[in-house]
């Protein structure tokens, strides 16, 4: 069974389900709405005033100053309420939509989070953080120009449209008479726009996830010598945005030179019309000169049109990729508040009939159809025991490790932890209480201490020297230039990565778990961080539940008992004396590991 499709959600469908999302926005519209009123109205002032001094302070030779002035005055004054209300609009819909829009980011940001590793593992990551940073800009952008005038000049096209009809029925008929063919252009271009502009924003994604891998992988990139094929695939990638944009901008040119057509044909028609009226004495010269400034009025709002359609459909590109992503059920849910805690001791483990299929590209887990990566596994882990897990690769080993600490679901079967079903355990007593360690050690921007602080955020600097006194790192740390407070770089790339795995363990020992899920961090280090991270490993495994996928089976040695998978089956079950003494799968991969240090030996000799 493979995801169903969705149908591409309209564009006020999406905007009103954005809305239902930002509180916020919807809190403040309305006030702001009300200032845009203001705003508006006071713009027809002025062609009113206009027509009051034509038509009634000009009698002939003569001119009322009186009635003149005070016209003046009052469209002055129209002037500074409409500009005062401007501003405050302006200020509103900046701090409104900026705090809706934060609010909209966070839960994008905690959402991608929520998702499980093998979604996170199907999509690029610059495409997520897209969704994120660039697409929510965009929505920020129409807010703060485009949307603003939407409100402003759709509002005053309104009013002065009303106006016209209460100055001169026959004249406002000749405008409402082209107000269709407006519609039906609007209506054309959109839905054109709207697809032209999803395609940028999804070019953009593209763009931005190729840049971040090849800054990430620039020295891979160098020491392959594979920069022209990189550059390459920057450049398609590049071609492709701009190829999509240009066809973007070509819609929306074509859109603002119709609009600057209409209001030509607007303006060209009430000039005429207005010139017989006023020959014929149906209607004043003072009226058809108001008129004149109306029709500005409201065509102005048609000759910016194509660009805030422009920017609304840029906007609503983005908020649908938002949405799409929010919209995306976790594999992995946490059960929150109806779910259980963990007992705060060492807690043992059970695997019941257990399953589990990586889905294929569109599947969704709970029905993937791939080829079983574990197969029926059925195994009791008792607290406190020191489980080593071993096999080829592609065995099932690191499936077993993600299942057991839940960042999977098995597609069949049960897993327990302490008696209680795993999907049970509320995600803040999973975490506190079980801990992955992973053979490469992900460090983030920082000192060292604030990379240990994450195993255990209210710890103490006394609590940090104590964890890695505890560990036998403190001679490692005395030999730092700044000790605790050394910085560790972009990904932790100021330090080796033997020092970045000592920092791991000591943030897993900072944590103080119950359980310990340990995939072996001893490969491609020197001899004297290999004895530091070994003794490291031999105190932090002390008096815990332990499971360690061993990629060198001298921890399968010292551990209490062995676990050997192969095919996706667990095919082997007992002591390292007992396996090696069965002659089975074990005891052949023992046999050529020891064949293969015998061997390293004799070259180091």
């Amino acid at each position: 069974m493979t995801a169903p499709k969705t149908t591409p959600v309209g564009a006020v469908a999406t905007v009103r389900r954005g809305l239902s999302l930002s509180p916020e926005l919807r809190r403040g519209l309305p006030g702001t709405l009300v200032i845009a009123l203001v705003a508006t109205a006071g713009r027809v002032v002025v062609p009113i005033a206009v027509q009051q001094i034509i038509d009634g302070g000009i009698d002939g030779t003569q001119v009322d100053m009186g009635f003149v002035m005070t016209m003046i005055f009052i469209a002055l004054g129209a002037v500074v309420l409409t500009g005062g209300a401007t501003g405050w609009m302006h200020l509103r819909l900046a701090r409104v939509s900026e705090t809706a829009l934060s609010g909209l980011r966070v839960r994008a940001f905690r959402h991608i989070h929520d998702l499980s590793m093998l979604h996170q593992a199907s999509e690029q990551r610059g495409v997520l953080v897209s969704r994120v940073t660039s697409d929510v800009d965009q929505i920020s952008q129409f807010m703060q120009w485009a949307g603003l005038m939407l409100i402003i000049n759709g509002g005053q096209a309104i009013l002065a449209l009303v106006v016209m009809m209460i100055l001169s029925f026959q004249l406002g008929l000749v405008v409402l008479a082209l107000i269709p063919l407006v519609m039906l252009m609007i209506r054309w271009f959109q839905g054109r726009l709207e697809v032209a502009y999803l395609a940028v924003r999804e070019r953009v994604g593209r763009m931005l996830a190729l840049l971040a891998e090849t800054v990430v992988g620039a020295p891979v990139i160098r020491a392959y010598g594979i920069e022209n094929r990189t550059r390459m695939q920057l450049a398609e990638a590049i071609e492709n945005h701009r190829v999509s944009a240009v066809k973007a901008g070509r819609l929306s040119a074509t859109f603002s030179g119709f609009g600057e057509l209409f209001s030509s044909i607007v303006l060209a028609a009430v000039l005429v019309t207005g010139t017989v009226l006023a020959a014929n004495g149906t209607v004043s010269v003072g009226t058809v000169v108001a008129f004149l400034f109306l029709v500005q009025l409201f065509i102005e709002p048609v000759q910016i049109l194509g660009e805030a359609v422009n920017q609304a459909q840029t906007a609503i590109a983005g908020w649908r990729r938002v949405l799409d992503v929010l919209d995306i059920a976790p594999d992995v849910a946490d059960p929150g508040t109806a779910g259980v805690d963990l007992p705060h001791e060492p807690v043992g483990a059970r695997f019941t009939d257990v399953t589990f299929r990586y889905p294929r590209p569109g599947e969704l887990a709970a029905a993937a159809s791939n080829t079983p990566a574990l197969i029926d596994l059925s195994v009791q882990i008792p607290p406190r025991q020191r489980i080593a897990v071993v096999g080829e690769t592609g065995s099932g080993k690191t499936t077993f490790a993600k299942l057991l600490t839940r960042l999977m679901d098995p597609t069949e079967g049960c897993i327990e932890l302490g008696g209680i079903d795993l999907r049970t355990i509320r995600f803040d007593s999973l975490r506190d209480r079980v801990v992955m360690v992973p053979q490469e050690g992900v460090l983030f921007s920082g000192s060292i201490a604030d990379n240990i602080r994450m195993g255990h955020p209210e710890a103490a600097v006394e609590d940090l020297l104590a964890a890695c006194q505890e560990l036998g790192l403190d001679d490692w740390l005395g030999e730092l230039p700044a000790g605790l407070d050394t910085p560790v770089g972009e990904r932790g790339g100021a330090l080796s990565v033997g020092e970045r795995q000592l920092v791991t363990l000591a943030r897993a020992a900072i944590a103080d778990p119950d359980l310990l899920v340990l995939d072996e961090a001893t490969s491609a280090v020197d001899p004297a961080t290999e004895v530091r991270i070994s003794r490291a490993l031999n105190q932090l495994t002390s008096e815990r539940t332990v499971v360690t996928i061993a990629h060198r089976l001298s921890t399968a040695e010292a551990a209490d008992r062995v676990l050997v998978f192969d095919e996706g089956r667990l095919v082997e079950d007992g002591s390292h004396g007992q396996l090696v003494n069965d002659g089975g799968v074990y005891s052949r991969l023992y046999a050529s590991w020891q064949s293969g240090t015998d061997v390293g030996s004799a070259v180091d000799r």
